[in-house]
């Protein structure tokens, strides 16, 4: 098979360093980065890479880091193996376990939100801005899979970015950066394969226990309908897109219909415009609500539950927003209702949003 075939159907190994340096182009200019390597394929691809990129300058400055979740006996002999490449590669590199008790379910989360929290504790130590993350373009199909099949709306499907700001504690966060999101996961491993640098293999992503093994097994065929890691992928892209412009319609709709000096992080009451509000297209509003809800709650509601508290909405905000010599004929809709958290009251000239008030112990028996 030529190079080009190679290339075109996605198995060729990465070795122009042109290719390389436009995967990590953009972050010559940190002093530190943090690599997150597990000895999977995927992130000793990436720490590989790294240091190819990097040459032989000691600028930017590379830590490579293992999170050892204790979950597997060949876990720490796999961390070994990782911290040998590092030092071959020039690269500095620490180990960090995850200790206490581990949850009997939604297991591979809390390792996930384990793993995201240590990384940022030794980003902070070093002074390193971006986490730099394995995700490739199999990760982006199966996270947009994923998020379908759990009903997520348009924020979901727009998958994972390139980079990104992700909250590990209160009042903390980490940034991400995913050098290897449009390239595929047989690309990373031929690159290895070339090197003839070995690698682990994680059997839990293998393990049916979990959806996104399961979604792995299924991605062949489903490709050979046409719906390939590529097009999943492109879909990502285009919604990133539509998300994008939401969100940039966010900000400008926010200083139409939000009161002026109604919400600061001290007072957590939000007050919009019943007028300007019940003008906004469906989508808008619905995120307008989030946010406010949001904002007093601590947290955003789930989408589903957030569609039909806005549905709910309708007939109050169709009341006041008639011309008062309306109302007197009109059953007289009134919505004070309480979602995640917040307490949301509708008026004819405004709509308040705040906490909720602690709720009423029952009587005791």
């Amino acid at each position: 098979m030529s190079k080009n075939a190679s290339a075109a159907d996605g198995t060729s190994p990465i070795s122009s360093s042109a290719e390389v340096n436009r995967l990590f182009g953009g972050l010559h200019h940190f002093p530190t980065l943090i690599l997150a390597v597990s000895g999977g394929p995927d992130s000793t691809a990436l720490m590989v890479l790294a240091a190819r990129w990097r040459g032989r300058s000691q600028s930017p400055r590379l830590v490579a880091v293992t999170i050892d979740h204790g979950l597997r006996k060949e876990s720490k002999r796999e961390a070994k193996a990782v911290e040998k490449l590092a030092h071959k590669l020039g690269i500095e590199h620490r180990t960090l376990q995850w200790t206490g008790r581990k949850p009997k379910t939604g297991l591979q989360e809390a390792a996930r939100l384990a793993r995201y929290r240590l990384l940022s504790e030794v980003a902070k130590e070093v002074g390193a801005s971006y986490v730099l993350t394995a995700h490739t373009l199999d990760d982006q199909a199966e996270t947009v899979l994923f998020r379908m099949a759990r009903g997520s709306g348009i924020r979901g499907l727009a998958g994972m970015y390139s980079s990104w700001i992700m909250p590990v504690e209160e009042g903390m966060g980490i940034g991400l950066v995913r050098p290897l999101l449009t390239i595929p996961k047989l690309r990373l491993i031929a690159t290895l394969k070339v090197a003839k640098i070995p690698y682990a293999n994680d059997p839990s992503n293998r393990d049916p226990r979990f959806t996104r093994s399961r979604l792995r097994e299924i991605m062949p065929m489903l490709a050979r309908e046409g719906l390939t890691a590529s097009r999943l992928a492109l879909l990502a892209k285009r919604v990133q897109r539509v998300e994008d412009t939401l969100l940039n319609l966010m900000a400008h709709t926010n200083a139409r219909v939000v009161a002026v000096g109604s919400s600061t992080d001290d007072n957590p009451v939000t007050v919009l415009h019943t007028d300007v509000f019940s003008d906004l297209p469906e989508e808008i509003a619905i995120r307008v609500l989030g946010w406010a809800i949001g904002k007093a709650a601590g947290g955003r509601p789930e989408l589903g539950k957030l569609e039909a508290f806005y549905e709910g909405m309708d007939d109050a905000l169709g009341v006041y927003t008639l011309p008062s010599s309306y109302e007197s004929s009109l059953k007289f809709a009134k919505f004070r209702r309480t979602l995640a958290g917040a307490l949301v009251t509708v008026a004819r000239d405004k709509i308040t949003v705040e906490p909720a008030p602690p709720r009423k112990a029952g009587p005791r028996k």
